[in-house]
């Protein structure tokens, strides 16, 4: 089945679950409704278009950790917080958490093999303007991964499991490659968290509210979905500079 791979690369990224009131967290890897958000926007979706932000929901998702980023939090000052008499004049200071200097490959599986063409194009030529959970979050490099080597395209007809796992690394800053290179013919001393779409029924598996079902402000929907974590060996194949 074919599966579109993209790369997440930012200074910092927001991916929030729980954010509410004075307090925005921030959840350690890309969620389902954020990836689902950032579609919308490249394919220009609005807000109120319920049936396409499920459709585009429908697609199974798997994220590679390839580089775990920083938990970090600042400040922000919110002017006109309505009070318990209904006036709009008191300033409240909010709490918010990002990731710093994480990087993660995004896989999005579906047999609507025109739809992933459209979501391929759509990340080159974005009808509004792309970020990873802040305006001000922008990417580092082009969304669109350069795929599986032999291959060098964002969508390979392999499935989304194994292509998070031939998938070369994403590190592009050559002291950490360097000093994560493996050894040939030894057993792999660095895992990649890997987080997969699966079945509700099988073992080991969480729920995650993330699952959109609208964005409409003020009426934000969601649903759970089962989620698999694994960890996936970092190989030879996957550092070498032909892979790269």
């Amino acid at each position: 089945m074919p599966t579109l791979l993209m790369c997440f690369d930012a200074p910092m990224q927001s991916w929030g679950v729980r954010s509410q009131f004075n307090s925005r967290d921030t959840a350690t890897e890309p969620t389902k409704s954020g990836v689902v958000g950032l579609l919308a926007a490249a394919l220009g979706i609005p807000q109120d278009a319920d049936e396409d932000i499920r459709h585009l929901a429908t697609l199974r998702m798997g994220v590679r950790v390839d580089r775990e980023g920083v938990v970090e939090n600042d400040f922000h000052t919110v002017q006109n917080v309505p009070n318990t008499e209904g006036k709009n004049h008191r300033t409240a200071v909010t709490k918010r958490f990002y990731m710093a200097d994480a990087l993660f490959l995004v896989a999005l599986e579906s047999d609507d093999t025109p739809l992933l063409d459209r979501l391929r194009n759509a990340l080159d030529r974005p009808h509004w303007p792309l970020y990873f959970g802040r305006k001000a979050f922008v990417p580092a490099r082009p969304i669109a991964s350069h795929g599986l080597p032999g291959e060098r395209q964002p969508i390979t007809h392999r499935p989304l499991d194994e292509a998070l796992t031939l998938h070369p690394w994403l590190e592009n800053q050559p002291h950490i490659r360097a000093r994560h290179r493996p050894i040939p013919d030894e057993p792999a001393e660095m895992w990649l968290r890997t987080i997969i779409d699966a079945d509700p029924m099988a073992l080991d598996v969480e729920l995650r509210h993330d699952h959109p079902l609208s964005f409409r402000p003020q009426q934000r929907l969601f649903a759970s979905r089962a989620v698999q974590t694994i960890h996936v060996p970092l190989t030879p194949a996957m550092i070498s500079d032909d892979a790269a």
